[in-house]
Order: C-alpha cells, then structure tokens, then sequence
C-alpha cells in the first residue's frame, strides 16, 4: 500500500490490551485510567483486520500493548496472524517480566522477533521507573530469549540524570548476548517528556570514546529507522531510533491500531480512524476504511527539535495508544 506521499506502508503495530503489569513514568504512571474489556478489540476483530490490512499490503505486524502478555491467550493471536496469507513477519514487544512462561510458546508458533523494554541495570533504578517491576525478571528473559534463537532486541530510553551513566553498560549487552541494543530517543507522547532524554547523536559520541572502533552497519537488521553500527568481530549491534534528531518521516513504513480499534496513520497526531463501525459492516467496507486511513498518513509527525509538540500532538498516554 502507497500512500498519497509515495511512501510504501506495510508495517502495522497491533496494541492488543492498555493494561501492563508495570507503571513506567513515561508510559502508563499510577493513576491512569484503563478502558474495560468490552470497550477493546476482540482477538476476532483484530484478525479481521490484520487479514484486511494484508489484502492492502501490510505484511509486518508487532504485537504490543500496554504489555501484551498480561492478555490472557494472546500467544493464540499471534499463532492466527502468523497463518494469514500475505503476513510474512510477527514480532512482540514486552517488559519481560512474564516472558520465561511463554518463551517455548514463542519457539513452537514461529514468533520472528522478540523486543524486550529494559531502562537501567540497577535494581532500585529499575524499581523506581517501572514503579513494581523486578530486574532481574527482565534479565532472565532477555537471556532466554537470546537462547532460543528467536531475533532478540533490547529497547532503552536514556534519560538525563538518571541511567546516562549506564550508556556503555546496557550497550555492552549486544556484545554478550549476540543481539540488538537499541537507543531510543524521548517523544513527547502522553506522559513523557522529550527535554529529559538524550540525542542519539549524543549517544553515539559517548559510546564512541568507549569503543573507538564502532562502524555504520548497513545490513538490515528488522522493519523500523533504527541505524545501526557495529564492532568488528562482535556479534550484535548498537541501533539508535532518532525521531527527534534523526527525522525519518520520508520514508515511515508504519501504522498504529489502538486496543480500542482506532488506526492511527502517526504517532504525533491525536487523530485517526475508528474502525469499530466498520467491524460491523462487509469486509470490503473495512478494507476501504483502512485504504483511506493509510493513504493519508500525514506527511512527517508534529514534533519540533525542541521537544516540543505541535498544535495537534497526541496526549494520550503510549500504553493507551500502543507503545
């Protein structure tokens, strides 16, 4: 599927629930509001819609959340959205913290890529920013999750005055698991605000003066605008998702669907389809909702250099919209 800027979409992020297990600050705090169970999508109607949705062309699809595995059957899910034709790749975005159970679950259905969220290497830290969560869950799933072969990724948001300390540390874990350490930088999405985080372009630079021989690596290592650099003889990369000092917008291959059915062509934007009502209508009425909706995708997101969000940013909270 084209959209109206030329721009080749066939990646589609699927939030299957809002709720999450952790309350990280940036994404779900103490004391935000959750939806009920029959406002979201059933595992039905999200199949309806990723098998309409590849008839237009989106092959790729990331199951996230909230965190997807405190849905109780969601592994079911992935296993039917794998079967569906034109559907070349799933991949699942998590916190760890339950992984171990469903790591074999993963091997059996073919799950093609595993992204594990992971902010400090330091046990109080990691308490204080997830608000309940336990690092040392997350570690044994990252570790699990290298074993069993399935394509490993580490997702890390740096904050200033807080892990930046932790820089070569967290990247250091490529290098010993032989996967993917991705920096990403701060958005201003929902709670989260993007003067606290660190440019990767800074990032770079302090990794650098660790390892001097980091290279561009032009190979390709999944379906985002991570750039990646690589050490000679190691396995593993160093990814960095810049999208407020890198603007990638050019060539965004990606859209959101919420839990609660809306398709959102951009991040930035607090605007979007509901696709709800055509749930109820023909198949064919739901693939033109979804036609419409990608092939005007906005042309580049609203955020500024500065940090700063434009007239019709997104303010809802990334566990609301999928993270």
């Amino acid at each position: 599927m084209v959209d109206k800027y030329g721009r080749h979409i066939e990646y589609m992020r699927v939030s299957i629930t809002d709720r999450c297990d952790l309350r990280c600050r940036y994404c779900m705090p103490e004391g935000c509001d959750k939806v009920s169970m029959s406002q979201i999508l059933t595992y039905e109607e999200i199949v309806r819609i990723c098998r309409a949705a590849s008839e237009l062309g989106i092959s790729k699809i990331k199951i996230t959340g909230g965190e997807p595995f405190v849905r109780l059957g969601c592994t079911g899910l992935m296993r039917d959205i794998k079967a569906l034709d034109g559907i070349e790749e799933v991949t699942v975005t998590t916190n760890g913290q339950t992984l171990e159970r469903y790591i074999d679950e993963l091997k059996d259905i073919g799950i093609d890529g595993i992204n594990i969220s992971l902010d400090t290497l330091d046990p109080e830290r990691f308490e204080y920013i997830t608000g309940r969560g336990k690092l040392d869950k997350t570690l044994r799933a990252i570790g699990l999750a290298a074993e069993s072969g399935i394509k490993t990724k580490i997702n890390t948001l740096l904050q200033k005055e807080f892990n930046e300390d932790e820089l070569p540390d967290i990247a250091s874990l490529a290098f010993k698991y032989g996967i993917d350490v991705r920096f990403i930088e701060m958005m201003p999405v929902g709670a989260a605000d993007a003067g606290t985080g660190l440019s990767n372009p800074e990032v770079l630079r302090k990794l650098m003066e660790v390892w001097p021989d980091l290279e561009p690596d032009e190979s390709v290592h999944g379906n985002g605008p991570a750039v990646y650099y690589r050490r000679p003889g190691e396995k593993g990369g160093i990814g960095f998702i810049s999208a407020m000092h890198g603007k990638f917008c050019s060539h965004c291959n990606r859209v959101r669907l919420t839990s609660q059915g809306e398709l959102k062509p951009c991040l930035g934007f607090d605007t979007g389809t509901d696709l709800m009502p055509y749930l109820k209508g023909s198949d064919d009425e739901l693939r033109e909702a979804i036609r419409r909706a990608i092939f005007e995708k906005p042309e580049a997101h609203s955020f500024s250099d500065a940090g700063n969000a434009g007239d019709h940013a997104e303010r809802r909270l990334m566990s609301q919209i999928g993270g």
